[in-house]
């Protein structure tokens, strides 16, 4: 992290309250846990100092301070569709404002867990006119995804009710783009589960019928989404179809991953990347 350095998460958007929620919940959480860690106290402005998460050294802007240093760095949050602005404007607004407290540099992290086409080309299209807006007074970087981290998979868990020894399905979103599917594949892979998708196929239906025609009687479904929402919700409205599809079958619906410290943790990691 540089102390000139103000950051911004960038999620799809959502009609519905509980995803943005949760969003401000994690930008509170890194902005504390990263307040936490490296203190920035008037004396230091101008000292190396050593991250405590593994990465590189940084060095305090060599110019005298334009700001006195805040508490905590800049944290804020954008979104995609579903906003009044389009995203450029989000951006170019976060970057005014951290111009004037006296950053030189927002990075900006798409909260989405698959390279798909708003990752690849929206998000980064988005950037490049905001950054042609505001000019060379501050400069926008933009992060890998999210979903990109491999530690992400480790958030994927059965609740404490749910057996251990059961098969598993892994759904999420999916992505039409060539390739865009590959980071679930290779989660499923990794934890044993069958891939799901609900947007493109194979579907939850034809994994559950699948593992069901295999001999399985107790089923897990780990929702790879990051917070709860529309589609968590439909989901769980689908159980009982499939309940009475298949009677003699047990099915567990899993949390999605949710703002927590882990989380919080993972997403610092790349903006400090």
């Amino acid at each position: 992290m540089n102390f000139s350095t103000a950051y911004l998460l960038v999620s799809h958007g959502s009609r519905d309250p509980r995803p943005q929620v949760a969003i401000e919940e994690l930008a509170r959480l890194i902005r504390d846990r990263l307040a936490a860690e490296i203190p920035v106290p008037e004396e230091l402005q101008t000292t190396p100092l050593r991250l405590p998460f593994g990465k590189a050294r940084l060095q305090a802007p060599r110019r005298p301070a334009q700001r006195v240093m805040e508490s905590s760095p800049l944290v804020g949050t954008a979104v995609l569709e579903l906003a009044p602005l389009p995203l450029h404007q989000q951006i170019q607004r976060f970057g005014d404002r951290a111009r004037a407290a006296g950053y030189g540099q927002v990075k900006i992290l798409p909260l989405f867990l698959l390279p798909g086409v708003h990752v690849m080309e929206d998000v980064p299209a988005e950037l490049a006119i905001a950054q042609a807006a505001l000019g060379e007074s501050i400069r926008l970087s933009l992060c890998t995804h999210l979903g990109s981290h491999p530690r992400l998979r480790t958030l994927l868990t059965l609740s404490a009710d749910t057996p251990p020894e059961v098969a598993k399905v892994i759904i999420s979103h999916g992505s039409r783009r060539p390739g865009g599917n590959q980071p679930v594949e290779a989660i499923a892979q990794h934890m044993g589960a069958a891939p799901a998708y609900w947007s493109v196929s194979p579907s939850l239906d034809s994994q559950v019928a699948a593992l069901v025609e295999t001999g399985n009687q107790v089923i897990a479904i780990l929702p790879y989404f990051l917070f709860a929402g529309g589609i968590t919700d439909a989901i769980a409205q689908h159980l009982p179809h499939l309940a009475q599809r298949f009677p003699h079958i047990h099915l567990y619906l899993e949390d999605p991953i949710g703002a927590n410290a882990e989380l919080a943790d993972i997403a610092i990691e790349l903006l400090l990347a």
